[in-house]
């Protein structure tokens, strides 16, 4: 079974990254390797909120 790096998209991530408030720290850093695991975890639970509420 091959990897999908890209579930959702950059547009995606970076919409909800600015609504945790956390778009700065990933501009900042130069990225999303150096976003902490817990802000990951917020933005995936984020992303399934979204895709549930598309569905619905």
């Amino acid at each position: 079974m091959s990897k999908n790096k890209n579930l959702i998209s950059e547009k995606l991530k970076e919409e909800i990254a600015k609504e945790l408030g956390v778009y700065d720290e990933v501009k900042k850093e130069g990225g999303w390797k150096n976003v902490s695991s817990k802000t990951c975890g917020s933005m995936v639970k984020k992303a399934i909120e979204i895709a549930n509420r598309s569905v619905e």
